[in-house]
């Protein structure tokens, strides 16, 4: 079942060159931005370096995780223990989730997709709901923790809130996000969520050691800390440093698995539009005559046009009026389309490499009745709490 160590060997070269391109336009943006309105440029490189190096930490942490063969042992454990796909099904779903909210959503995409695609081989039956799973209930997961998306940190960078604040305003409307999103797949794919009785074969023992020490480390870090980006990038640092001292990765690897253009281009991107949005009021201007449920659409929308981080940026460029409605369509709303989030493409290549056909129209239409059930029940239950 382990095929999660040559996940990242083969390149996609058309996402490749996209990843440059969009390393282009965000160097351009950046330029740009601080050549026009160099004070407002710098607030708004202020508001973003923070969760971009906070996702680098996270990554690199998860690459360690990955090499120690804790997520294979993780899907392998879960595949041996299930019952029937529907097990299995849900037991992935806890899975995802709580890889998403402790190590970042870009992180739960590119090391979960391979394991679980392999999961699902291993048992005999059909791989579509997990795989279709992974992205979608990773981005609808990824309201648990400040750290979970990089939206969070973004949105929620006027107010100081630590994880463990964060989580108790956010865990109802995460867990509702959550459950529809999987309800949705689990109903969509109920065919190949089948009872299969194929012999399972003996994984290796994982590690325990420093990915665990990384994770357990990152994952206190994010619920204490109210800016815990660089402490969790050291930790990652140190970790991987670890490994590439003692022969155990390349750093061209490592570079590799980080997707380095696209976090270049879309921090570029994202202050660009932070900057606008500091320039110009009308995106402030349009949230501050919405309520919560006009407000999550328009994020999702806007998800979807620019991506969601850029459009965070924009949106909260100013105080949002709403700022976790805002972070619901978000968060939720990227499942509507590939260039929703960065976490599409990094699902894209992941499914590729472990031999999968993964297709964005079968995606985006699970996404289409997931979206709107989703974000409706997180808002209700954010409504009901009284949480703006």
């Amino acid at each position: 079942m382990d095929g999660s160590s040559d996940q990242h060997q083969h390149r996609d070269p058309l996402q490749n060159y996209a990843g440059w391109l969009l390393t282009g336009l965000g160097l351009i943006g950046l330029i740009a931005s601080f050549a026009v309105n160099p004070t407002d440029a710098r607030s708004a490189a202020a508001q973003n370096w923070s969760p971009f190096v906070l996702v680098t930490g996270l990554i690199l942490i998860g690459l360690v995780a990955n090499d120690d063969g804790l997520f294979a042992a993780a899907g392998h454990r879960l595949a041996r223990l299930s019952s029937s796909g529907v097990v299995l099904f849900a037991g992935a779903t806890v899975m995802i989730a709580v890889v998403t909210a402790v190590l970042n959503l870009d992180t739960s995409v590119a090391f979960l997709t391979p394991v679980l695609v392999y999961t699902a081989r291993s048992r005999g039956e059909g791989e579509a709901p997990l795989l279709y799973g992974c992205l979608l209930l990773s981005n609808a997961g990824s309201l648990f923790l400040s750290g979970s998306n990089l939206t969070n940190l973004i949105v929620l960078g006027h107010v100081r809130l630590s994880g463990t604040s964060f989580l108790a305003h956010m865990w109802a409307p995460a867990l509702v996000a959550l459950i529809t999103t999987a309800g949705v797949v689990a109903v969509l794919e109920r065919r190949s969520l089948g009872v299969s009785n194929k012999d399972m074969t003996h994984a290796d023992r994982p590690t325990f050691g420093l990915g665990l020490l990384a994770v357990v480390a990152s994952a206190v870090l994010v619920l204490v800390l109210h800016t815990p980006a660089l402490p969790v990038a050291v930790v990652g640092v140190v970790a991987i440093g670890i490994r590439l001292a003692g022969g155990k990765d390349q750093l061209r690897h490592v570079v590799q698995v980080l997707g380095a253009p696209l976090l270049v281009g879309l921090f570029g991107v994202a202050v660009a539009l932070g900057t606008l949005g500091r320039v110009w009021a009308g995106p402030s201007t349009l949230l501050s005559h919405l309520d919560v449920w006009g407000t999550a659409a328009v994020a999702a929308a806007s998800s979807v046009l620019v991506n969601n981080l850029p459009a965070a940026s924009l949106l909260a460029a100013r105080t949002p009026d709403h700022p976790f409605a805002l972070l619901i369509g978000l968060n939720v709303g990227p499942n509507l389309f590939v260039t929703g989030s960065l976490a599409w493409m990094l699902w894209l290549r992941a499914a590729r490499t472990a031999g999968a056909q993964p297709s964005i129209a079968k995606a985006s239409r699970i996404g289409m009745v997931a979206v709107p059930l989703s974000m409706a029940g997180a808002l209700c239950v954010l409504v009901a709490a009284g949480v703006k």
